[in-house]
């Protein structure tokens, strides 16, 4: 009782605050990974021949041990000097440096060791390196989405997808992943440098983080945040040359390498004009036709971002950017869905939970659908007329309806974001002593 009688209000409870450590996603995206490395277990007890029957019928294939033996990476080699074997390295030096990084510690751990005991060493490092990757990218994810009002618990959708667990280790493309995330993670904290320097290392090991630089130029525009821009993007320039300098200089045909082999590339392999081209309607000039299809799709996502009455996201644009270079591009890889993975969930991140979990499951089974269908048609178990190419258009019609959801989150967004999702102001710096 109070002073005049009156009852007083009882207290509320505290509110409960979100963890800053994820630690269940961080425990799913272990075992998910442990999941991941069963699935290539007959590849790797085998000790990685290059048996197409094994690696395709088996479902274990792995770029990681065929680079190894491929690119002179066994013997010591630097990947992009000149090859007595074979070509140059046809990946980005950040890729590279990891490969090399990577191969130098597995020799140091197997002195002398035979060439299937040099593999095997080789991919169990990659497969810690990948899954420290793995772990820091969902972490991130996580902290978006703490930072900006989001469903923290959306972190397990990244954490526990199968795709995470047949292709997180095909390739090294978790380093531009983890990269392109704590990009967006810098920019959500207001840090343009640390955004900048992110965007920067995640394109010198892959190409699609640069795409992120399109969104951010777009929401600099309209919140006249010219000078932020700025920052980044001489950041973005400056941690990329520094990486790729030593290279251009050294092994400056190695370096043109990546730059050669994709300008020279068909349709292939996962693309949209692939599956034309199986179910007998080549597209002509192929790449023209993608660069316009892709520069088309480009200004559409721009007009989105002028005219939205709320600002979009930097994952809402960043996912549907790099989606459209995805459908559009000439070679659509198994493990690229992986870049796609945790924009999509930070894209979503205010769009009601059923549909976005609902929208997730069928992601994931048109891109498993895919994933088995690549190794079957490889091996000559799934013919070309239809059954391949209907597994290639799946995939796209399912990640064009994904792009339509976004679209539709940022056009039905009210003017005024919710309170829980705007971002908790920064501490004010504490006051020096005189």
């Amino acid at each position: 009782m109070d002073a005049d009688g009156r009852g007083t209000a009882p207290e509320r409870p505290p509110t409960r605050t979100r963890r800053a450590v994820p630690t269940l996603p961080l425990v799913a995206t272990v075992l998910t990974f442990a999941v991941g490395f069963a699935q290539k277990w007959p590849c790797h007890y085998a000790g990685w021949p290059w048996d197409t029957r094994l690696a395709f019928g088996s479902y274990c294939y792995s770029d990681i041990p065929i680079l190894f033996r491929g690119r002179g990476l066994i013997d010591g080699a630097f990947p992009y000097a000149p090859q007595p074997a074979g070509p140059p390295l046809e990946y980005p030096v950040g890729s590279g440096y990891l490969m090399d990084l990577t191969a130098r510690l597995s020799r140091l751990l197997t002195p002398g060791a035979d060439e299937a005991t040099a593999a095997q060493a080789y991919f169990l490092v990659n497969v810690v390196v990948l899954l420290a990757l793995a772990l820091l990218t969902v972490w991130a994810v996580h902290a978006v989405l703490r930072r900006t009002g989001g469903r923290t618990r959306d972190a397990l959708l990244v954490a526990a997808a199968p795709t995470l667990a047949l292709a997180g280790t095909i390739n090294w493309d978790l380093l531009a992943v983890a990269a392109a995330v704590l990009a967006v993670l810098a920019w959500a904290y207001d840090r343009p440098l640390l955004a900048g320097a992110m965007i920067g290392l995640g394109t010198a090991a892959k190409l699609f983080p640069l795409f992120l630089l399109g969104p951010l130029l777009l929401l600099c525009l309209r919140d006249r945040r010219l000078r932020d821009l700025a920052r980044t993007l001489a950041a973005a320039v400056a941690v990329w040359l520094v990486l790729n300098a030593p290279v251009m200089v050294l092994y400056p045909d190695g370096w043109w390498e990546f730059w050669r082999f994709n300008a020279a590339r068909e349709a292939d392999f996962g693309a949209l004009w692939y599956a034309l081209q199986l179910l007998g309607a080549p597209v002509p000039a192929v790449n023209e036709v993608a660069l316009g299809v892709l520069v088309l799709l480009l200004l559409g996502v721009a007009v989105l971002a002028r005219y939205a009455r709320r600002p979009p996201t930097l994952a809402q644009l960043g996912f549907l950017t790099v989606a459209a270079f995805l459908l559009t591009n000439k070679v659509y890889s198994p493990q690229y869905v992986l870049w796609l993975l945790p924009l999509l969930v930070l894209a979503r991140g205010q769009a009601p939970g059923r549909r976005v979990l609902r929208d997730w499951v069928l992601w994931q089974a048109a891109e498993v659908l895919h994933w088995v269908a690549v190794w079957r048609y490889l091996g000559e178990a799934l013919t070309a007329d239809w059954q391949y190419p209907a597994a290639i258009l799946i995939r796209v019609a399912v990640t064009a309806y994904l792009c339509g959801q976004v679209v539709r989150d940022v056009l039905t967004a009210p003017a005024e974001a919710p309170a829980g999702a705007r971002p908790a102001p920064l501490p004010a710096p504490a006051p020096q002593p005189a």
